[in-house]
């Protein structure tokens, strides 16, 4: 009888983390893990019988074989320290999932906006047509109640996510590139530092895999044009939107006439122009998301699709009954009239695009958004971008900026700031959740959306704010 072999994550409860504690699980092994707070997903690993401990110690790391640190997790972490000790084998996610995908078909997804919706569209996607994929996704889907799976199918669905480095342990055969736009500065602190590493991550497909970037974005662009260069095999998708006047460069995967639909998400149709094997859907694809940039993300995964030479129509299928991810236009609920929304728009292109996509679903409602600044570095490197990112918005409130791995700046900068640069008619600093909440309830009326922008822990607004309008409203789950 084979040992299973045994797995120890430290910071086990993050998105990234949790996600192949979950495959590893599902594969056979022994998982064990460690954190600092009980996430939901963390909850759910621990419900799947993962002996998950509070706190970090020593002792938490019995009969591990091999350690999985988050890249948050620094280098005094007593656990890491004892692991050393032990002579435990102590990796990131980088140095771990190359392994885990060795064998099979990879296809990685990466891009600083609307990666982790693609992902998890192509996941669905693979699934609803019987592929039975393992995937890896930063959100949980709406449609099977999880972040990652291990399946019996040849393909693996990544999120490359640029943070630390992470996608430049991959080698997928398929990689998508939705856009690419500076950001963790942290890690990058250029503009140039950040195209590089998806140059360089571009570079690892290797000559006998296929690049597919979205020509919409400039930095996909570009980087296709430099794979293409070096003899790579490159496809590339774009919407086409003639009522912006936009100027519409050839691309292989095109979707053409989108519009609002019956279910609030969009339609649109698809054509490809690739010389060997052309064609032009017959029927509409109608996503229940909104917002153009999820018609982007949807025409990846068809052309995902296409290139596994699966049939279009049910992929099309699948794509109408996708339900969307955590947190990303994640619609809490319709307390009184007060539509309540989460989404994890924490970069400034993000935070239009998601406002823009509930101005099309809700064009003449009052519009509340709250947003959760994400990292003293990120604030401080977009500062204007996002003073001006809120045009679209009727009220804004900004919170404390949620610190993450970082420490508050010696200068003492902070999100006031933020809103003292704005100009909007209604811009206001609360610090605290619970004030916030108060706030909102005290002033929303019948007929308001509540946007709630955070990737930090602000979608505890969210929540307090339904638990304050029910009771207002007298109503009970």
């Amino acid at each position: 009888m084979t040992e299973r072999k045994s797995v120890h994550f430290i910071g086990i409860g993050g998105t990234g983390l949790s996600a192949i504690a979950r495959v590893l699980l599902e594969s056979g092994y022994l998982v064990t893990g460690s954190d600092r707070a009980m996430s939901p997903m963390a909850k759910s690993l621990q419900a799947d019988g993962v002996r998950i401990e509070i706190g970090h110690r020593a002792e938490n790391l019995t009969g591990a074989q091999i350690v999985v640190r988050s890249s948050a997790v620094p280098d005094d972490n007593v656990e890491v320290i004892e692991a050393q000790k032990l002579g435990i084998p102590v990796v990131k996610r980088s140095e771990f999932l190359s392994g885990l995908m060795e064998g099979r078909f990879g296809i990685a997804v990466a891009g600083t906006h609307g990666k982790t919706t693609t992902t998890a569209m192509i996941a669905w996607m693979l699934t609803y047509l019987g592929q039975d994929p393992t995937f890896i996704v930063g959100g949980i889907l709406t449609n099977t109640g999880t972040n990652a799976h291990a399946g019996k199918g040849q393909v693996f669905v990544i999120e490359a996510d640029e943070y630390d480095h992470m996608f430049l342990g991959l080698r997928p055969k398929l990689a998508v590139i939705t856009n690419i736009e500076h950001d963790h500065p942290d890690c990058y602190p250029t503009e140039a530092d950040f195209f590089t590493a998806f140059d360089q991550f571009a570079g690892q497909i290797g000559h006998d895999g296929t690049l597919l970037v979205c020509m919409n974005d400039r930095g996909a662009s570009r980087l296709g044009e430099l794979a293409r260069q070096r003899g790579q095999r490159v496809f590339s998708y774009r919407m086409r939107d003639t009522k912006n006047g936009e100027v519409n460069h050839p691309a292989d995967y095109i979707a053409q006439s989108p519009v609002l639909n019956q279910m609030g998400g969009m339609s649109f149709t698809v054509m490809c122009t690739l010389d060997n094997q052309p064609f032009e859907m017959a029927q509409p694809v109608n996503l229940r998301l909104p917002g153009k940039h999820n018609v982007q993300n949807a025409l990846a995964a068809l052309a995902i699709a296409h290139q596994l030479q699966l049939p279009l129509d049910n992929a099309s299928k699948a794509l109408s009954e996708f339900k969307g991810t955590s947190r990303r236009f994640d619609v809490r609920g319709n307390i009184g009239g007060i539509v309540i929304i989460d989404d994890y728009a924490h970069h400034p292109t993000e935070i239009r695009a998601t406002i823009a996509a509930a101005r099309v679903r809700y064009p003449h409602k009052k519009m509340w958004v709250v947003w959760q600044p994400h990292t003293y570095s990120r604030t401080r490197l977009l500062f204007n971008d996002f003073v001006n990112a809120f045009e679209q918005a009727d009220h804004v409130i900004v919170t404390d900026i949620y610190a993450a791995r970082e420490k508050q700046p010696e200068d003492g900068f902070s999100s006031r700031q933020v809103v003292a640069a704005m100009t909007y008619p209604d811009a206001r600093h609360i610090s605290g959740f619970l004030p916030a909440s108060e706030y909102l309830v005290n002033h929303l009326e019948a007929g308001d959306i509540l946007l709630v922008l955070s990737a930090g822990d602000a979608d505890q607004i969210s929540v307090k704010v339904q638990e304050l309008l029910k009771e207002r409203s007298g109503k009970h789950e």
